[in-house]
């Protein structure tokens, strides 16, 4: 069958109805009667020879052959108007998603896109924050900022900066720590990476201690924690620099210890747009600037 011979006001009219249930509701979404819905509806199935809809007295329920049609007809007008939507005065705007991880949205990202967006006003941003742990071609991720040692399967990945370890905690506790031995007495707060905390103690000399207590999947979380009295967490502090300076929280020992650091990553198999080489030669001549740690 000739697809550019079949009705478009049709297909609109049939996938309309198909997803609202009705008739009526489509033609108030379509703006026009529910006569004019049934009426291409009918030319539809008449043009195909089959049955879309079992017109029932309460409704309508898609035939088999319906079932088949709908998800076809609603991810090409979602795409359709996904891409047109991109149009705007005249100029193209490319959509670009970045998913990353929440500390580093918010301990470096965030304050800089103003500059990116500047430098590049035919991209539009869209930001998906985690904790770190994402299905980039379910989630639709053109990149990935995460943190790690940079070997995922099937990716390539860009070091972006390290982020060490250590630990932080409200002001009211700070008096109790003189030094990193004394922490075995306090509430220990972990992220779901294991290890860190005993990677900490080496670091500083001390065998770890039995670890119990909270566990939290997400370096914010922790932090806010930390900062309302529940215990000491062990955090990428780099991210936590405003924290830190408001009083919030403060670093009682200089001791740090690096699991890893953060990346740009893509799947190999996505091919880069423009957008995407865009973001990521701003980001890293970012990162190269001197002073740009996280303020």
């Amino acid at each position: 069958m000739d697809v550019s011979k079949m009705p478009l006001n049709a297909l609109r009219a049939f996938e309309a109805s198909a997803r609202l249930g009705s008739f009526t509701r489509a033609g108030l979404e379509l703006r026009v009667t529910q006569t004019a819905i049934s009426h291409q509806v009918k030319a539809l199935e008449q043009t195909l020879g089959v049955t879309l809809f079992e017109r029932l007295p309460r409704g309508l329920a898609l035939t088999d052959e319906g079932l088949a049609l709908l998800p076809v007809l609603t991810d090409a007008f979602r795409r359709m108007s996904a891409t047109l939507s991109q149009f705007e005065d005249g100029n193209f705007r490319e959509i670009l998603t970045i998913g990353v991880v929440a500390a580093f949205a918010t301990g470096w990202l965030l304050r800089r896109l103003q500059g990116f967006k500047q430098q590049n006003p035919f991209v539009d941003l869209r930001i998906k924050t985690n904790n770190n742990r994402a299905d980039m071609l379910a989630d639709g991720l053109d990149w990935f900022i995460r943190f790690g040692d940079g070997a995922w399967h099937g990716t390539d990945a860009v070091r972006l900066m390290d982020a060490p370890l250590s630990p932080v905690c409200a002001p009211l506790l700070r008096p109790r720590l003189r030094s990193p031995a004394d922490l075995a007495s306090e509430q220990l707060l972990r992220s779901y990476r294991v290890d860190e905390w005993g990677l900490w103690f080496r670091a500083a000399g001390i065998e770890p201690p039995k670890l119990r207590g909270w566990m939290f999947d997400s370096s914010l979380t922790l932090v806010e924690a930390a900062a309302q009295g529940v215990g000491v967490a062990l955090v990428p502090v780099a991210m936590f620099a405003r924290e830190i300076g408001a009083g919030r929280i403060v670093q009682p020992f200089d001791v740090t210890a690096s699991m890893g650091s953060y990346w740009l990553t893509r799947l190999k198999s996505r091919s880069e747009t423009a957008s995407m080489q865009a973001f990521a030669r701003w980001i890293v001549a970012e990162i190269d600037e001197p002073g740009a740690g996280p303020v």
